[in-house]
Parts: structure tokens; C-alpha cells; sequence
């Protein structure tokens, strides 16, 4: 059930179209050609570029959205929490445009979502957990609000699973977010509710977090966009404001960063531009400066290809997939390279998972740790049972080791893209698999080509980017027999985030249309 604090719109469509009659005696009206597609299905762009025109208000935007929301959002269980206070935020955008002439920044009155992990001033905020069912943050989460200086009207919060402790998404007080394309497949987690909504057409960008694929996975089972966005020693994108970590925490996982979500490689770049920012507090003396991509041609990249591997083999359509794209890019001209590896597939996964579990631990309770230090105890060292316990409970020294191997890590990929720009990977060993919602976790598992493997194996492939801090991008690279999106993965060097949304939309050129899901023509 959609949480509002109160009525949404207050208003009638009547007014809107008032709003839009006065916008249009403020600003003389363009000769431009009016979209194709309803505004709202269109790419961020092209709602920006109408909005700035005049040719269309914010407010009557919104309002195209909330009666998309309201045929759409009820079969898929997206969006989870309508803010009231949008409609004022859009009059503004739009009284602003009228007296000034100019927009706000950016993202001028552009309605849009943001994930329910991130937290928004005045506007309930639950991570999908019932602690936290009257949870109103008192301020915005530092991305949230680099949105709203931006000029974003933020209607709407989307589904996570609770705490984003899922690979999909469900939870006790807003239930199943289901795939745009499938009701019985999952749309991935913990930004399961962002991916779906981006893909039904209820929000055309969104924010995800991804700490263990959590952007990323939702992404390719929806086939969107999304990026995981550079981190070293800081993230690219500020963190701050992202549950799990207890509200009002100033700290965040040491390998979580925030990314856009969108429709369309151009609207990746688009948000990235808003997003990308030091913390408030650096940012008198730090700048964000991602570094332009140096080519413009498929043809002139060094492109690395890892199609599969024995530690985590994909099934028949995504390897027909891999070798569909692989020979797109050695038709381009591009130089590939099958062979080279940059790191051992398993040795990394390890390594990931061992931070991924002591990173976690911080926001367990004192009870909760206590009892797993004694539970850790009587594991034997070595012991792969006791993996998730001895990383919750690693001593600090044991964590500086663990932290020089994601240093040395780090390096090796380093090396690896001194002799390539970029490497393709599957982006998951499947297209999205059954929704498991009502299994519990230790009994669930996926299934690839006729093989019974673990749960947790989908997200293998872009685990490989998460130790070493790598820009990854997912992007939809076709179907397979029942029409569920398959994607691939492009990871980059360090701080490489515009080249990789400059490869994806090299690849788009050439790609099969982006599947579009059923909910886009309601």
C-alpha cells in the first residue's frame, strides 16, 4: 500500500493545464515538434529539453506521471511512498522558469524517485523495515539533496528488501516488487523498486545504491542502465544518508557507492553530472573532475573479453550473448583480447566477500556481535563454514591484511587496463530468475542450464568491480526466447565512469533496441 502523508494532489488537472497556460504567456512557445511517445516514457533528456522550453510545465509533468503511477505501480509494486510536497516543489520549478527565464540547475522540475534507502527530509524513509516504519528524516541524504539543488522534483520513494539484506526485493510492509517483464522473476535487489520503476516508465532516473551488485543486478533482470560509480579511499558519489547504517550515522560500507539508473546511456551521463560531488564537508577544497573519455569509436578501444568462467559459468544464452557482442566489437574495428585475465575469478570473489561481511558487522547490535564472536570462536580457523563468521568478527589487524589485498587487487587491475581500455563480462549467469520471496534464503538457488547452484551466484560476475573500487556498467544487450532482458557488463579503470557510459553508448549504436516492458505502452 502507497504510504501518503497527505492528499498528493490537492488540485485537479484543471490547474495544471492553468499552470501550463500561464507558463506559456510568460515564455513565448517554441515551434518544436511534440514527442513521439507520451513526454513522461520519454528519456530524461527530452522531458529537460521540453521543460526548458516551455513546452510543457513541471507540475502538468507530474501529473503525467502520478496517472501513469496510478494505472501501473499497482501490478508491480515499485514505488512505495508518494510525497505530497512535490506538487509545491514543481509550482516552484515552474514560477521560477516564468519570473527568470532560467532553470533551477539541471534537473529543472523534473519529477522523478529515489530509492527508499536513501533518506529524504519531511518524507518517510523505512529501507523496507518495520523499525523503521515512521521514520522521517529530519534532512536529506547528501545525493538527495544534490538532486534537489539540481532543480529535481522528488514525488516518490521505491521498493527495497529489508535493510537492502536481499538479491530481491521484498519486505514486511510494502511486499513483492515484481519484474516489469515477468511476474514470476524477480526484479533483483536491493534496488529492485528503482530498476522497476525506470523500466515501467514511473520514474526516468533514479538513484541505487550498490554495495554487493545491489544496483547493478536489478538493472540487468529489468534491462535498464545503471552504473556503479568509482570509489577509492572516498566515493565519487557522497554516501551519507543510506540505510542500512542506523539513521543518522555519518559514515557508510567501505565499498558502497551510489549510481545512476536510467533508460538510456545519455541519461546516465546526465545524472552522473548532478551526482558526482565531494561530501559537504571536502567540498570546499575538493572537486569531482571524472576525466573525459579520449576516443569517439567502438574501433579505436582495446577492449578485454571474459565471456565465462569455470568458477561461475553463465548458461547458453548468455554465452551466445557474449559472442553476439563480441563479434560486434571486433566488426567495429576495436582490438580484442579473449585470453588476458586481469585477477583470479575465485581468489577475488573471496576477497570480496570477506569485506563485504566485515563491513556489514558495523551496524549490528552489541548482543547481536557478541553472539557471533562466541558463535566464531568454535569454528576452526580455515573452516569454509565459518567464512561469514570469522569476517564479521575479524580483528583489526586481520582487517588491514584483508585491506592490503584489495590494495594489491586493486593494482593488478591496474596493470590489466595499461593494456586495455575496457573489459566485457556478463553482467549476471542468467536472465532474471524465479521470484523466491517465500523460500528461505538458505534453501533457495538458481538454476543454470539444467544445474541446481547457489542463490548468491548471480551476482558473481559484477562482484568483480566492487573490491578494487572499478566503474561498472550494466547495460540490456537483448533478449532471450521468453523475451527476459540480457546484459552485459563493462568495468573500467579507476575513475573511468564517463568512458564506460561513453562505450555503452557506442554499443547501443550497434545493440539490438533496449527490450521495453509491457507497462511502458499502459
Amino acid at each position: 500500500m502507497i504510504f501518503r502523508r497527505t492528499l498528493l494532489i490537492a488540485t485537479t488537472v484543471v490547474a495544471a493545464a492553468a499552470a501550463m497556460t500561464a507558463s506559456a504567456d510568460a515564455r513565448p512557445r517554441t515551434s518544436a515538434k511534440p514527442p513521439r511517445t507520451p513526454l513522461h516514457l520519454a528519456p530524461a533528456h527530452e522531458q529537460l529539453a521540453a521543460l526548458r522550453r516551455g513546452d510543457i510545465t513541471s507540475r502538468a509533468l507530474l501529473q503525467q506521471y502520478l496517472d501513469h503511477h496510478d494505472k501501473v505501480n499497482p501490478g508491480i509494486g515499485a514505488v512505495v511512498t508518494l510525497d505530497a510536497e512535490a506538487a509545491r516543489a514543481a509550482d516552484r520549478a515552474d514560477q521560477h522558469l516564468a519570473r527568470t527565464g532560467k532553470p533551477l540547475g539541471p534537473l529543472h522540475g523534473l519529477p522523478m524517485t529515489v530509492k527508499d534507502a536513501l533518506e529524504t527530509k519531511g518524507l518517510r524513509t523505512t529501507c523496507g523495515s518495520p523499525d523503521l516504519a515512521d521514520h522521517v528524516p529530519a534532512r536529506d541524504a547528501d545525493a538527495v539533496a544534490l538532486l534537489r539543488a539540481a532543480g529535481a522534483v522528488v514525488f516518490g520513494k521505491t521498493n527495497v528488501p529489508v535493510m537492502c539484506q536481499d538479491i530481491q526485493t521484498s519486505n514486511p510492509l510494502f511486499g513483492t516488487t515484481k519484474n516489469p517483464f515477468a511476474d514470476d522473476r524477480t526484479a533483483g535487489g536491493s534496488s529492485g523498486g528503482p530498476a522497476a520503476a525506470v523500466a515501467a516508465g514511473l520514474s526516468a532516473l533514479e538513484v541505487g545504491s550498490d554495495l554487493a551488485g545491489s544496483l547493478r543486478l536489478p538493472a540487468a533482470y529489468c534491462g535498464v542502465y545503471a552504473l556503479r560509480t568509482s570509489r577509492g579511499a572516498s566515493p565519487v558519489v557522497p554516501t551519507r544518508g543510506h540505510i542500512p547504517r542506523p539513521p543518522d550515522w555519518a559514515t557508510s560500507g567501505d565499498m558502497l557507492t551510489l549510481g545512476p539508473v536510467a533508460r538510456t546511456p545519455e541519461d546516465l551521463d546526465l545524472l552522473l553530472d548532478v551526482l558526482a560531488a565531494p561530501a559537504p564537508a571536502d567540498g570546499a577544497a575538493w572537486r569531482i573532475d571524472l576525466p573525459a573519455p579520449t576516443k569517439t569509436r567502438l574501433g579505436q578501444y582495446r577492449v578485454g573479453i571474459w565471456a565465462d568462467d569455470p568458477y561461475c559459468h553463465v548458461d547458453a544464452d548468455t554465452r551466445a550473448l557474449l559472442g553476439r557482442v563480441t563479434g560486434l566489437v571486433r566488426r567495429s574495428g576495436a582490438q580484442v583480447d579473449e585470453a588476458d585475465r586481469p585477477v583470479d575469478f575465485a581468489a577475488s570473489d573471496r576477497l570480496f566477500q570477506r569485506l563485504l561481511y566485515a563491513t556489514s558487522a558495523a551496524s549490528a547490535t552489541d548482543a547481536a556481535f557478541a553472539a557471533e564472536v562466541e558463535a566464531a570462536e568454535k569454528i576452526p580457523a580455515g573452516d569454509p563454514s565459518g567464512l561469514y563468521l570469522h569476517a564479521r568478527t575479524m580483528r583489526h589487524r586481520d582487517w588491514c591484511v584483508a585491506d592490503e589485498a584489495r590494495q594489491q587487487l586493486r593494482a593488478a587491475w591496474a596493470a590489466y587496463f595499461t593494456r586495455h581500455d575496457v573489459l566485457i563480462t556478463p553482467a549476471t549467469p542468467t536472465a532474471a530468475v524465479p521470484d523466491q520471496t517465500s523460500v528461505p534464503v538458505p534453501q533457495r538457488f538458481i538454476t543454470v542450464d539444467g544445474a541446481k547452484r547457489p542463490y548468491f551466484d548471480q551476482t558473481g560476475w559484477i562482484n568483480l568491480a566492487g573490491p578494487a573500487g572499478l566503474p561498472s556498467l550494466v547495460l540490456p544487450a537483448g533478449t532471450n526466447e521468453a523475451g527476459l532482458p540480457l546484459s552485459v557488463q563493462v568495468i573500467g579503470p579507476y575513475l573511468a565512469d564517463r568512458t564506460v557510459i561513453a562505450v555503452a553508448k557506442l554499443l547501443a549504436r550497434v545493440l539490438p533496441a533496449r527490450p521495453e516492458a509491457p507497462a511502458l505502452a499502459a
